[in-house]
């Protein structure tokens, strides 16, 4: 009887995180794409580029939920799986707290100065009323989604995952519902999806809140000295800050980039932007099923120094999200007509366009796509330093660089294509960098994803049923494996006692 590693039980577990992460993300995200669809059929598609000007602040805000929410998750895991529950319990609080107070900081002075915002966000003088107004309803609703997705990230680990698809699902629900409410029939107009954006966030913050009532909670709000919570602070944010800096990236890379487009295509070109970015945020979805169900996978067997379980996981996950970037690719150059009419587009100045810009835009996501999924395993097994060089990189100097160098050269066409450009040199990079760290290491980190070689030279996997047959089959043959040596008699007693 032989027994070899069939990897079955990662393959379980992957499927066991993937299928509800992918029904909560669809849930948290999804309709983000959906309010992007019901603005511009109410409103027109021209109100799309008021969502794009916003979009920066809006990354911003991304930034601070996902270092402290991240961060902090990850950090306690750890923490319970090293039985430490206050620990566990101390980063909970700091966390909630941290990102609740900043937030509401942010939030505060932004009220406090709405045209200076406004005015930072968009060189227009046409869509900044506009923007201010959508700014100012939307605003209103940060720090209630702030504290609902930090306390998501915390309890999906502890068991609460159904919880955290309800908070998202009614936020979602209520966000569409009340779109079309104060958009349609109020006639609030941009400031009608604000307003419903934020309702949404009150919705999914009541509902998150069931957590700290229920019996079977695992995590509680402790008191923290001061002294231990900006330590835990700092850590959470070291954590964290690998991951979240590609929103950050992000957020000021479309700063520069909406005032490029807004000055080589005005407002359509705003608009077809936003409409690129929808489309991305599609795949999007699929990606952040697929990395946020292996980051936990691949942090506890990397701890645990299974290395080959590490290199299944992630050469599966790379040709899932492979797999993904080409369907996209292919689906959108091919029918880039599928989005006028999901965005209500009709006018013969706008189609082509918009047609031309999808096309082009469509031809990063593959390479995006396996960008994405190396940060996020960078830093599930702490190459923090490669993770924000890459996050740099990809997301914000060679995006700028490139599309500001190709916009010059060939319009609006050279934008499109410097994403795609951006993207594949991100790869490249991350391809020499492996090669030349691979050989630096002198072999003990090899491979793609520069995973570490074993120390304890030939390693012998198995995985078999828990029966009394099959265990003493193994034990036979671990005793003739070994020689009859005297560690193999002792492997084979502990397996019997076992």
């Amino acid at each position: 009887m032989a027994y070899e590693r069939n990897y079955d039980l990662i393959n379980r577990k992957f499927k066991e995180l993937f299928f509800p992460t992918m029904g909560v993300v669809v849930a948290g995200n999804f309709a983000i794409l959906i309010d992007a669809i019901l603005i511009s059929l109410i409103l027109g598609p021209n109100y799309l580029s008021v969502i794009q000007c916003v979009e920066p602040f809006a990354l911003f805000f991304t930034v601070i939920y996902w270092m402290i929410g991240m961060g902090g998750s990850i950090l306690c895991s750890i923490a319970k799986a090293e039985f430490d529950d206050e620990k566990g319990n101390a980063l909970f609080t700091v966390s909630l707290l941290s990102v609740v107070a900043l937030s509401l900081t942010i939030v505060g002075l932004s009220l406090l100065f709405p045209d200076s915002i406004a005015q930072i966000l968009c060189n227009s003088v046409q869509l900044r009323p506009l923007v201010n107004q959508y700014i100012s309803a939307y605003l209103i609703g940060v720090p209630f989604f702030c504290y609902m997705i930090v306390t998501a990230y915390f309890i999906k680990s502890f068991g609460f995952i159904k919880l955290q698809f309800w908070a998202y699902l009614l936020c979602n629900i209520v966000n569409i519902t009340c779109d079309i409410v104060f958009m349609n029939y109020l006639d609030l107009s941009i400031a009608g999806a604000g307003l419903a954006t934020t309702t949404g966030y009150i919705v999914s913050a009541i509902i998150i809140s069931y957590y700290f009532i229920s019996p079977k909670k695992s995590l509680k709000l402790i008191k923290v000295k001061l002294s231990s919570m900006l330590g835990y602070f700092v850590e959470i944010c070291k954590t964290g800050i690998s991951i979240a800096s590609t929103q950050l990236y992000a957020s000021i890379k479309f700063l520069f980039v909406n005032a490029l487009i807004l000055t080589i295509a005005g407002e359509m070109g705003l608009a077809a932007m936003n409409i690129c970015y929808n489309v991305l945020f599609l795949v999007l979805i699929f990606l952040l099923a697929v990395t946020q169900s292996i980051l936990p996978i691949v942090s506890v067997y990397y701890k645990e120094e299974d290395f080959n379980g590490v290199d299944y996981v992630t050469h599966k996950s790379l040709k899932i999200v492979i797999a993904l970037g080409i369907f996209f690719s292919l689906l959108f150059i091919a029918y880039p007509e599928t989005i006028l009419t999901i965005f209500i587009l009709n006018s013969p100045a706008e189609i082509p366009m918009v047609v031309e810009s999808v096309r082009l835009f469509s031809l990063c996501f593959v390479s995006y796509a396996i960008c994405y999924l190396y940060i996020f395993y960078a830093q599930s097994v702490q190459y923090n330093k490669l993770a924000n060089l890459i996050s740099l990189l990809e997301g914000l100097i060679l995006p700028i660089i490139i599309t500001y160098l190709f916009g010059y050269l060939w319009g609006i066409k050279g934008i499109w294509i410097g994403f795609t450009v951006a993207e594949s040199l991100t790869v490249l990079f991350i391809y020499i960098y492996s090669k030349y760290y691979t050989k630096k290491s002198n072999h003990e980190y090899s491979g793609f994803f520069l995973n570490k070689s074993s120390d304890e030279g030939e390693v012998w996997e198995f995985m078999l049923k828990g029966t009394e047959e099959d265990v003493s089959k193994l034990s036979e043959e671990i005793k003739d494996h070994l020689h009859e040596s005297e560690s193999g008699m002792k492997v084979c007693l502990a397996m019997k006692r076992c």
